[in-house]
């Protein structure tokens, strides 16, 4: 970690900012957990890894469902035993961070596994409602993933083009280019994909594993780099079909979304024509007597 946190003393200099405290917390993660038992909601969502049995059993006590993120197969066993309701299957293609329940540095390589083929593999073993979400910026897309057994897709960046997201100015602008994702641990240690810039090429195959302690180290940065406009010094996370978005209001954009999954769903369906039965039905039928 100091190695690191040396690395980037001249960019914090030239911001004009100090680098922050390399720490670790695990994000009040006790309090959170009796706030909901407190305080009920429908649906409690997890991520960076599947409660124990006992906690989710404390909060179907209390009437929450629960759902867990799972990267791959092992996961969605893991979850699945452990009594979760749902599960929320993340693509290679999400942008922001990996919910792998282990940050595993091989995948930096491996580069994990694409939502189709996952919801395949997921599908075939867990009996449980799905989730899909990764790379999903168009109806056409959330048609795909209900016809590969999704219940439901999840969309994250191409709602960061609306008016009412908290998106900076420096982020809208690179929502708006063309550059390419990647993988880094750059900006907080731990693996996330977002939009190739200065800082995740300079540092990526330099930056530890080691998450929250550099999320915490380069705050700082990151939020001197939003003030001033620079692009090069903020964590840009997207997923691969970013350069989709639109700059629609939030409920205008899932209304043109729905619209477009009812289309592309039943233009699949013209495309197989009708169903084997009702083909041989007609074709068996006889012909009608000429008037």
């Amino acid at each position: 970690m100091d190695a690191y946190a040396a690395r980037l003393v001249d960019d914090a200099g030239q911001a004009g900012v100090e680098l922050g405290a390399a720490r670790f917390d695990d994000d009040d993660w006790a309090a959170k957990l009796e706030l909901l038992i407190a305080t009920p909601v429908a649906v409690v969502s997890f991520t960076f890894g599947c409660p124990e049995p006992e906690v989710i059993d404390r909060l179907h006590d209390v009437g929450s469902e629960v759902w867990a993120t799972v990267t791959g197969p092992g996961e969605a066993r893991f979850a699945v035993d452990a009594g979760a309701d749902a599960l929320v299957v993340q693509g290679a293609e999400a942008g922001g961070h990996r919910a792998s329940f282990r940050d595993d540095p091989a995948e930096d390589v491996a580069g994990g596994i694409g939502l189709l083929s996952l919801l395949q593999l997921v599908r075939a073993q867990a009996d449980l409602p799905l989730v899909a979400t990764g790379g999903i910026a168009t109806g056409a897309a959330i048609a795909a993933v209900l016809a590969a057994g999704a219940a439901a897709a999840q969309l994250g960046t191409v709602f960061l083009g609306c008016p009412e997201a908290g998106t900076a100015t420096v982020y809208r602008q690179a929502l708006a280019g063309h550059a390419p994702t990647a993988m880094t641990r750059a900006f907080t240690g731990r693996l996330a994909r977002g939009i190739r810039n200065q800082f995740l090429d300079r540092y990526s195959a330099a930056a530890p594993v080691a998450y929250p302690e550099v999320h915490h180290l380069t705050a700082p940065l990151r939020q001197a780099g939003r003030a001033a406009g620079d692009p090069g010094l903020v964590n840009l996370w997207a997923g691969q079909t970013y350069e989709l978005g639109r700059q629609l209001p939030a409920g205008q954009l899932v209304r043109a979304l729905a619209e477009e999954t009812r289309a592309a769903l039943q233009q699949a369906q013209e495309r197989l024509g009708p169903p084997a039965d009702a083909a041989a039905e007609e074709g068996t039928r006889a012909p009608s007597a000429p008037e």
